[in-house]
């Protein structure tokens, strides 16, 4: 259950880091608003896309450091202190 929560997190982000990478560094978006009359907005787009594309980035990281850790099994790992040893 929770290796598909982590594969689910991890594509989530791997997904939308693309999407917005794609409009962030080509035209697309800047065409696709023009075509449809929103030509007005483009210059507030780096106000919303460049914090999304750091928020997808820091989503896939952490969903990479998540699947690193469910496949090395450190997640839990239980130690004695060392004040108990007699």
């Amino acid at each position: 259950m929770e290796d598909r929560r982590t594969t689910r997190l991890l594509r989530t982000g791997l997904i939308g880091s693309v999407i917005v990478a794609i409009c962030c560094f080509t035209p697309i978006l800047v065409v696709l608003l023009g075509a449809i009359g929103l030509g007005a907005i483009t210059g507030y787009l780096d106000y919303v896309l460049l914090p999304a594309l750091a928020g997808f980035l820091g989503l896939t990281a952490y969903g990479v450091y998540r699947q690193k850790q469910a496949t090395t099994g450190t997640c839990c790992a239980s130690h004695e202190p060392n004040d108990q040893k007699r």
